[in-house]
């Protein structure tokens, strides 16, 4: 079957919640497998590789390659390899960062580094965090992968990104740059690992604010999913609207070739 489509659908809230597959998540995955659809799953926690995580969506129950996961780890490490190859970094973060940014082609030091990249990590240190100060005062750009204040634990919520980045923002008077979500850089990335063109590719996502707005950012088609966080109540907050609201994943399966029900999809680009 022709399957002129492509997708990039969020992780948490999409296929997972509270470390639970989504009734329908590994259905609907399997059936873009079986009908060689393009498709990569998206998350902004840049703790974990993507090998890492193919392995706990495997223990879930979600069968996907780490060929098929873009992390905002990767896709700074993609996005800094476009600005500047071969240069240097000082890297607050874990595995998923510094292995990404590794396989970049990055100098890792904190010796006169050209950037400092600052990830998602459980063990912030104080003394991490005043380098990457000094170093972007002496000079060093400063670069984050998502812009999330806030993650969750078991105690509430704990510190994320976002919110030691301005940190280091009060100290130095530097804004980073985030490349994750919802800045729409993360969703071009992903669609050039798979070839994909905007205008043929939906975004599947639980968040207003980081999935469908980047993915409507980016030029593509976008469908909100009640199985995460957002009701239509969060979803009337917004001055922007997905191009469709689904329960969750399952509603996809038996129209994945034709999401919106308009047939726009199912023509060869050329005719479409």
């Amino acid at each position: 079957m022709y399957a002129p489509i492509s997708y990039l659908t969020d992780m948490d809230g999409v296929l997972i919640k509270e470390g639970e597959i989504i009734p329908g998540a590994d259905v609907f995955l399997k059936t873009l497998q079986d009908n060689n659809v393009p498709f990569m799953v998206l998350t902004n926690n840049s703790i974990h590789t993507p090998r890492d995580l193919s392995a706990r969506l495997k223990a879930t129950g979600l069968d996907v390659s780490e060929e098929h996961i873009w992390t905002s780890a990767t896709a700074t490490a993609s996005f800094l390899k476009d600005q500047a190859a071969g240069a240097s970094a000082y890297v607050v973060g874990e595995s998923g960062l510094t292995t990404g940014m590794h396989a970049a082609g990055f100098i890792l030091t904190d010796t006169k580094p050209d950037f400092v990249v600052m990830g998602e990590t459980r063990t912030y240190s104080f003394e991490a965090i005043t380098k990457a100060i000094n170093l972007i005062l002496g000079g060093a750009r400063f670069i984050c992968t998502n812009p999330d204040v806030t993650g969750p634990a078991p105690q509430g919520v704990l510190p994320a990104t976002g919110s030691v980045a301005a940190l280091v923002t009060a100290a130095t008077g530097q804004e980073p740059y985030y490349v994750g979500k919802p800045n729409p850089v993360m969703m071009r990335s992903a669609m050039n690992k798979i070839s994909a063109h905007s205008k043929r590719t939906v975004m599947i996502g639980d968040r207003m604010d980081t999935d469908v707005k980047s993915g409507l950012e980016a030029g593509m088609r976008t469908v909100l999913v009640r199985s995460g966080i957002s009701d239509d109540a969060e979803i009337n907050r917004y001055p922007f609207r997905p191009t469709a609201v689904m329960n969750s994943i399952a509603d996809l399966i038996e129209k994945w070739d034709d999401p919106f029900g308009d047939g726009s999809f199912t023509a060869p680009p050329e005719k479409a």
